[in-house]
């Protein structure tokens, strides 16, 4: 399988919003949220087994982060067959 990589430059009231829909989406199998300068804030792996009540306290700590930035880039890598 390769491993393909999508960068999306959000303001820091869009990434929760952003979160949810790349994980409903079902492909992505990691998020990374950067800051403005580059600098990684936060890694969230993804499984098929992650669902529900399981990313509950991670989309609260996406939300959290996100209102600290003015505006950040997800990158989201996915895996392809």
């Amino acid at each position: 399988m390769m491993k393909n990589k999508e960068e999306f430059k959000v303001s820091g009231e869009e990434v929760v919003k952003k979160v949810k829909e790349l994980i409903k989406a079902g492909n992505a199998r990691r998020i990374v949220i950067k800051s403005e300068k580059g600098d990684s804030i936060i890694e969230i792996p993804l499984t098929f087994g992650a669902i529900g009540a399981v990313l509950l306290p991670v989309l609260a700590a996406v939300g959290a982060i996100a209102a600290l930035l003015t505006n950040c880039t997800l990158i989201v890598e996915k895996k392809e067959k």
